[in-house]
């Protein structure tokens, strides 16, 4: 057990399920440096407990109920950004570690990290660091370089409307359903405008689709 070294880091969890939720409360009472200030079981009660308390981290899954982790780290970026984000999921995917990074996250971890590994990367995010779970790490890496894209000529200009508003979402980490949904469009409607818009981008990988979209947008 480490001991407390100053303010403790104030820390909100949100998570669907009760008993992940009381297990981190459990396993955080052995390290004093660590304050679970509050919980949350939806992405809207995680938005809502953020503003409330402004926790110094907030430790969040990645699929909730009613939303995306994504979605609430957007939110939660804009409306309190002084409290840090961390994913705790059992999603190790590519496209999900990227989707988190490019709303902000601060930390992406997998829920098998052991419990001191788990409290120093709080702490780290807390001190202005990133973490990315090890696990992941080299994965994320090649598919960062493997984003590369062709430089010659504008091809967003290439893209539809309804084409761009497909590849945002995609960028937002938003799955073809979901995508679906908030166009009011059918799941296989949504299928081919991605398919045209890989084609169009000359990529093969969501993920460099939405790193294409996050590189227009920052320009």
């Amino acid at each position: 057990m480490q001991a407390s070294t100053g303010d403790a880091v104030r820390l909100l969890i949100v998570d669907d399920h009760e008993v992940v939720r009381a297990g981190l409360r459990m396993l955080l009472k052995r390290w004093p440096n660590i304050e679970v200030v509050g919980e949350a079981g939806t992405a809207e009660e995680g938005i809502a407990e953020t503003q409330r308390i402004a926790p110094d981290v907030v430790l969040m899954d990645m699929r909730l109920p009613d939303a995306s982790g994504v979605d609430a780290c957007r939110e939660i970026r804009a409306n309190t950004p002084h409290s840090k984000i961390v994913f705790l999921t059992a999603f190790a995917d590519e496209d999900a570690v990227l989707a988190a990074i490019f709303a902000g996250a601060d930390g992406y971890l997998l829920k098998e990290i052991a419990g001191e590994a788990l409290v120093s990367a709080i702490e780290s995010v807390a001190r202005g660091q990133s973490i990315l779970d090890p696990a992941i790490t080299r994965a994320v890496l090649d598919g960062m370089r493997s984003m590369s894209l062709p430089a010659a000529g504008p091809k967003d200009s290439l893209l539809s409307p309804q084409e761009q508003h497909v590849l945002a979402l995609v960028a937002e980490g938003k799955t073809n359903k979901e995508i679906a949904a908030a166009l009011g469009l059918s799941y296989k409607t949504v299928k081919n405008y991605l398919s045209n818009v890989f084609q169009k981008l000359q990529v093969s990988h969501r993920s460099q689709a939405a790193a294409f979209f996050v590189s227009r947008v920052r320009r």
